[in-house]
């Protein structure tokens, strides 16, 4: 693609690891976000949508197909699109994980509906995830909405131990958990502990990747909280790491839900959609950047529950306000489009991400896909989407909403990790468990509690009762 800052090299699907950071402009302040407008799917920045445009985007003639803060400026000349304003916010307050820019709640607050002419479906799509279930009993089914569960360790802060073999470890060649451009992750035991781990063997070819292997490590040493892989240990060799993490059995997410036994529903997305968005909220209050937010990086736990894992820090980033960073790396319908122009990122460069993967898990399809990685960055820089009328039927107005806030070309606009987790698709979860009649596990702890209490108060008052009759108080 032409773009600005050069053509991004793809290899093996996704873009050449390769980074520059860039020193800001003497003088240069970063200013507020300028009042921003949701942009309709299909158009660029600063172009509005004609009154009564009836033909088909790029992206509406290919959704058919299926498959798979902190920083204001805006290019020059950019027109705000169409949509509700949004105020301005600070960069240290949304790190803190603070309130953030406030949403306006007027006319027009909502994502435009996708043109009725333009509907098409892809083949087998409509059926997972795009509604709430029908037809299903009350309490016949109770969702996990409670938190997921702490590594089986405490958090550590890992020093890289010089040693060819990890020692004190039992590593299962054979048995694969998973691979990618770092190497493969297998299956090991703590020898003195019995405990179930998963070693991350990373090779290593030259002085840049041990570097970035280390840079790897020390970020992960930085981040403690339950929707993040923990390290355990760390080895290194002169021509590969071996990272020690924690160990989980479910599985990828995307592999779990597509499974023809597995009925998704929106309140699924809705809880999984949470935790990831707890996750990067945490990590962006730590001022990392992850960088490769994608489905293949989100585990989860179990085969059976809602709480899942990010992982794969390999290259995620450190943000320095006052230090501009500019990144060429990731996978390619992923990627935001500051990323595609070369742009200083930051916060909201997740957050697109988080978008993205929401969308693909309402309606089975990838918003930005095109034939070839040159295709799916023009439709990113283009900000080309749309709601497929026929994979979006059914879904709340408040999902579709969700993922308006999150897919806009101007990143100072994007929802910040802690306004999604505001916002109303990600609450008031017991109405949506009441609508899809199902029960949450909190809801049904908090029965047995109050149950529990009721019980010892009324042991309590007939105990006493019975010992004053007992023993009688004296005159």
């Amino acid at each position: 693609t032409d773009t600005p800052g050069g053509l991004l090299v793809t290899q093996g699907g996704n873009l050449r690891p390769t980074e520059a950071p860039a020193a800001a402009h003497p003088g240069e302040q970063n200013p507020l976000g300028p009042r921003c407008r949701l942009q309709a799917p299909g158009t660029e920045s600063g172009e509005q949508t004609p009154q009564g445009a009836g033909a088909c985007s790029p992206r509406q003639e290919r959704s058919s197909r299926g498959g798979a803060e902190a920083e204001g400026t805006r290019e020059p000349g950019a027109q705000p699109a169409v949509g509700p304003s949004l105020a301005k916010r600070d960069e240290e307050d949304e790190a803190a994980g603070g309130p953030g820019l406030q949403q306006d709640k007027g006319p027009g607050a909502r994502h435009p509906e996708p043109r009725k002419d333009c509907a098409a479906g892809g083949p087998g799509a409509a059926e997972a995830g795009r509604r709430w279930p029908a037809g299903a009993e009350a309490g016949s089914a109770v969702l996990d909405d409670s938190l997921a569960p702490p590594a089986p360790f405490q958090h550590r802060v890992v020093s890289v131990k010089e040693t060819s073999m990890p020692a004190g470890y039992a590593v299962c060649q054979h048995e694969v958990l998973g691979g990618g451009r770092f190497g493969q992750v297998h299956r090991c035991t703590e020898t003195s502990t019995g405990l179930p781990l998963a070693a991350k063997i990373i090779k290593v070819k030259s002085a840049k990747d041990r570097e970035d292997v280390k840079n790897e490590i020390n970020i992960m040493n930085q981040l403690g909280h339950v929707n993040l892989i923990q390290l355990y240990d760390a080895f290194e060799s002169k021509s590969s790491f071996t990272l020690i993490m924690e160990y989980v059995d479910g599985g990828e997410l995307f592999e779990r839900i597509t499974d023809d036994k597995y009925h998704l529903t929106e309140l699924d997305v809705v809880l999984f959609t949470r935790q990831i968005c707890e996750g990067v909220r945490y990590l962006h209050q730590q001022y990392v950047l992850h960088l490769d937010l994608k489905p293949e990086n989100i585990l989860c736990v179990s085969q059976t529950g809602h709480h899942v894992k990010i992982i794969d820090f390999g290259l995620a980033r450190r943000y320095k306000p006052r230090e501009k960073l500019k990144v060429n790396f990731g996978t390619p319908e992923f990627l935001a489009p500051e990323v595609v122009n070369y742009e200083f990122v930051s916060f909201p460069t997740d957050m697109w991400s988080v978008g993205v993967i929401t969308y693909m898990l309402l309606s089975g399809l990838s918003p930005f896909l095109g034939e070839t990685d040159a295709e799916t960055m023009n439709f990113i820089v283009n900000c080309s989407w749309d709601f497929d009328a026929d994979t979006f039927e059914g879904l709340s107005e408040e999902a579709k909403d969700f993922v308006s806030r999150l897919l806009i070309k101007e990143k100072s606009c994007r929802m910040s990790a802690t306004q999604c987790l505001k916002h109303e698709w990600l609450n008031n979860l017991p109405a949506k468990a009441s609508r899809s009649k199902v029960g949450l596990k909190s809801q049904l702890l908090l029965q047995k509690y109050m149950a529990q209490r009721k019980w010892k108060k009324h042991f309590y008052v007939v105990t006493a009762a019975n010992r004053l009759r007992k023993f009688p108080t004296c005159p």
